[in-house]
Parts: structure tokens; sequence; C-alpha cells
């Protein structure tokens, strides 16, 4: 993948995930009164082992994605030392 999509790729998840944050913090207080109003609870924050699951998955998936990322410019790289066209996946 071509540099300049991968950091537009970074950047938009990076937007996505601050926009979510945000949006987060600006309906609390609206989910704070329709529980008051319905009388239902808020839902627990996950459990430390939840939390340290989450960060390892995603963890994973970042370093499949770079893994995924090395090994299809190493096979640029091999192809053009070979002198051929790069494989089309």
């Amino acid at each position: 993948m071509n540099k300049h999509f991968e950091d537009a790729r970074y950047y938009l998840k990076r937007a996505g995930e601050t926009a979510g944050k945000g949006l987060k913090e600006e309906l609390e207080p609206v989910e704070a009164r329709f529980r008051k109003l319905t009388g239902t609870e808020e839902e627990p924050e996950p459990s430390r082992l939840e939390a340290v699951r989450a960060d390892l998955k995603s963890l994973q998936e970042r370093a499949e994605g770079e893994a995924e990322a090395a090994v299809g410019q190493a096979r640029e790289k091999i192809d053009a030392y070979r002198g051929k066209e790069p494989a089309e996946a």
C-alpha cells in the first residue's frame, strides 16, 4: 500500500476515535438524565482483566497489519532485485 494511503488511514482512524470520545463526552449528561428518568442503572466498567484483553487484542491486530505490510514490502524488494514486475495479490 502506498505510504500516503497508510498515513491517511492512520489519521482517519485517529480522527474517528477522537470524534467518538468527544461524542461520548457530550452525550454523558443526556445518558445520565435518561437513566435517572427511566430508573435503569449504568453499565459496569470493564474489569481490569477485560481491559487487558482488549488491549492485547488491539496490539495483536496492529502487529498482524504491520507484519502483512512488512511481508509485502519484502516481496516488492525481492521482485525489484530479481528485475521482475511486482506480483499481483
